[in-house]
């Protein structure tokens, strides 16, 4: 098995990890180590570490895991996007109608006002009419009996 000895710094470097991580492999035992001198020291073969093994997985089967959840995040965002389309459409539906209804608004008022001053006027014709005439004129030609033997 073709490899080197190097301290733990330069380990770190060679597998472009931190140093913490290089003692976290040491102490969990997937990298191998020794202690010379009050160093510590870190087996390495020919780019190929202990852990490095240990945390290989066969290619193809994390591809088919990764492929598997994107289609899956696919779906979901497709999913997703549909539900933000019906929710615009809810959206336009309820401004148009809001805008609709907001064009109405003075036209509605404008009815209103028309309507007050109707009633306005017929208020004033009653007051200057005595209440007989108005009875007599909302009455027509029909009069109730009592009317045309007691008068009034």
């Amino acid at each position: 098995m073709a490899g080197r000895w190097l301290d733990v710094g330069d380990a770190a470097q060679e597998l472009g990890i931190s140093t913490d991580a290089v003692r976290k492999r040491i102490s969990r035992g997937s990298l191998r180590s020794d202690r010379e001198n009050g160093h510590v020291r870190v087996w390495l073969d020919d780019g190929r570490t202990e852990a490095g093994r240990e945390a290989q997985v066969e290619s193809g089967a994390l591809v088919e895991v990764l492929q598997d959840h994107i289609t899956d995040l696919r779906t979901q965002l497709e999913a997703e996007r549909e539900a933000r389309r019906r929710a615009d459409t809810i959206i336009a539906q309820l401004t148009q109608a809001n805008a609709a209804l907001a064009a109405r608004v003075p036209e509605l008022e404008a009815a209103e006002s028309h309507e007050e001053t109707a009633e306005g006027a017929a208020e004033e014709t009653e007051r200057a009419e005595p209440h007989s005439n108005v009875v007599e004129a909302q009455e027509g030609a029909v009069r109730p009996w009592w009317r045309r033997v007691f008068g009034g």
